[in-house]
C-alpha cells in the first residue's frame, strides 16, 4: 500500500501538467483551488418527484418545474460567474436566473424566477443515490419565485491545482494568455493562425499575481519543439525569479531568431512553477518563413555602421574643439582664424579662384606678399617724394 502510494505522488510530480480552461463553463474550483471539470454533464436530467409537481434540474441549463399545467422556468445557467465552492457539507453552489417573469416583476433586477442547487459531493444525507449517477435530495421554495435544490452527484477526483489570481498577458495587467492561473484558448498548444511572424524578434510578456502569494512563483523556463532552428532566450524579472504583483508586474522578455526556415511554425512552451500548485505552462507559435541570418547580417552591417558613424562624429567634434581652444589658449588666433581647417581652406579657395583672392590670417601680415603691391606702386625716389620709415600695415 505504501508503495503504491509513493508510485501516485510521483506519478503526479512527473505528470504534472498546465491548468487549461475547460472548453465550457461548467467547471469549478473548491476551497483548496482544485478544478473540477463537469463539461461532459451539461443538460443531464436529475427529477425530483413533488407530487402535484416536479422538479428538474438540467445540470448547467436549467432548473424547471414540471406539472400538468406546463413547465415553469426557474432560471438558467450563468457560466461566468454562478459556480462557486460552498461550505460546509456543500461541496458548490450553482446558481440560475432569468426564469419566468411572471408574477415576479418586482424581483431583484427584474430577474424573475430564480434557483439555487447545492451540490453534494456523494449522496445524500438520508438517502443513497441509485444507479451511480446522482440524485436530488431534497426541494424547498422559498416562494413562488424562488426553489433550492439539494443535489448528490459524484464528482470524481480533482484536476489539477489552479494558481488563482495569476494572468499573463501582452500589456501590462492584460490575460489573453493566462486568466486566474488557467491557460486560455489558443495558448494551449501551437495554432499557426496565432502564430508570431518572422520579422518579429521580440515580446514581452507581463505577469501579475495577488501580493500575499506572489512569492510561491518562481523562475520561467522555455522548451522549443523542434529543439533545433530556433534559438530563443529569456530575460528581464520573471525569468530571474522576480515576484510578480497587481502593483508591480514582471516582465518575460522573449527573444527569438529563425536559424532554419520551416512551413509549420515552432512551439515554444514556456513554463512558470508555482510553489505547491501545477504550474502555469503556455505554448507560443514562432513562424520561420525563412532563415534570418541573411537578414540579419544585413542588419549587423548596418548597426556596425551606425556604431562607427557615432564614433567618427563624436571623436571629430572632440578634436574640433581641442584644436578651437589650443589655437584660442596657446597661439591668440580668435574668431574665424582659431577655427580648425581654415587655413586648408582658404588655400583651395585660392586655388580655386587663380589666387586673387586668397584669406590671409594674422599670421601673414608680415610675409613678403603683403606690401608687394604698395612697393609696385611706390613713385620713384627720384621725384624726392618724402616716406616715413615707418611700417605700415594694410587693412584685409
Amino acid at each position: 500500500m505504501i508503495i503504491l502510494i509513493v508510485a501516485a505522488v510521483l506519478l503526479r510530480a512527473l505528470g504534472a501538467a498546465s491548468v487549461v480552461v475547460p472548453s465550457t463553463g461548467c467547471y469549478v474550483l473548491d476551497n483548496s483551488s482544485y478544478i473540477y471539470d463537469f463539461s461532459g454533464w451539461i443538460g443531464r436530467p436529475f427529477e425530483y418527484d413533488g407530487g402535484n409537481t416536479d422538479t428538474v434540474v438540467r445540470f448547467c441549463k436549467d432548473v424547471q418545474s414540471r406539472s400538468q399545467k406546463g413547465y415553469v422556468d426557474f432560471g438558467r445557467y450563468d457560466k461566468f460567474n454562478y459556480f462557486v465552492a460552498g461550505s460546509g457539507n456543500v461541496s458548490f453552489v450553482q446558481e440560475y436566473f432569468n426564469g419566468d417573469l411572471l408574477n415576479c416583476e418586482m424581483t431583484f433586477d427584474k430577474m424573475g424566477r430564480t434557483a439555487q442547487v447545492n451540490i453534494i459531493c456523494g449522496n445524500c444525507a438520508n438517502t443513497q443515490c441509485k444507479g451511480g449517477v446522482g440524485c436530488v435530495c431534497s426541494v424547498s421554495y422559498e416562494s413562488t419565485c424562488r426553489v433550492v435544490v439539494e443535489l448528490a452527484i459524484p464528482c470524481g477526483e480533482p484536476r489539477e491545482r489552479v494558481f488563482e489570481g495569476f494572468t499573463v498577458g501582452f500589456l501590462p495587467r492584460t490575460s489573453e494568455i493566462v486568466h486566474n492561473g488557467m491557460t486560455q484558448f489558443g495558448f494551449e498548444k501551437a495554432y499557426k493562425e496565432f502564430s508570431f511572424s518572422t520579422e518579429q524578434t521580440h515580446v514581452d510578456l507581463y505577469a501579475t499575481a495577488v501580493a500575499s502569494l506572489s512569492s510561491l512563483v518562481q523562475k520561467a523556463s522555455v522548451k522549443v519543439y523542434p529543439e533545433q532552428g530556433l534559438k530563443v532566450t529569456l530575460s528581464e524579472s520573471t525569468a530571474n525569479g522576480v515576484s510578480p504583483t497587481t502593483l508591480s508586474p514582471t516582465i518575460l522578455a522573449i527573444d527569438w531568431r529563425c536559424e532554419t526556415a520551416r512551413d509549420t511554425p515552432y512551439e515554444v512552451e514556456v513554463t512558470i512553477p508555482i510553489t505547491n500548485y501545477d504550474p502555469v505552462q503556455f505554448t507560443l507559435s514562432k513562424m520561420c518563413e525563412s532563415s534570418e541570418s541573411e537578414s540579419g547580417d544585413a542588419s549587423r552591417g548596418w548597426a556596425i555602421f551606425g556604431v562607427i558613424s557615432c564614433v567618427f562624429i563624436v571623436s571629430s567634434t572632440l578634436c574640433c574643439c581641442g584644436a578651437f581652444i589650443y589655437k584660442t589658449r596657446v597661439q591668440n588666433q580668435y574668431g574665424r582664424n582659431a577655427l580648425p581647417g581654415m587655413t586648408i581652406l582658404s588655400t583651395c579657395l585660392e586655388t580655386l579662384s587663380g589666387g586673387y583672392h586668397r584669406y590671409r590670417g594674422p599670421e601673414d601680415s608680415n610675409g613678403p606678399l603683403v606690401n608687394q603691391d604698395s612697393w609696385e606702386r611706390q613713385p620713384p625716389a627720384a621725384q624726392g617724394t618724402w616716406t616715413t620709415t615707418e611700417t605700415t600695415y594694410g587693412s584685409f
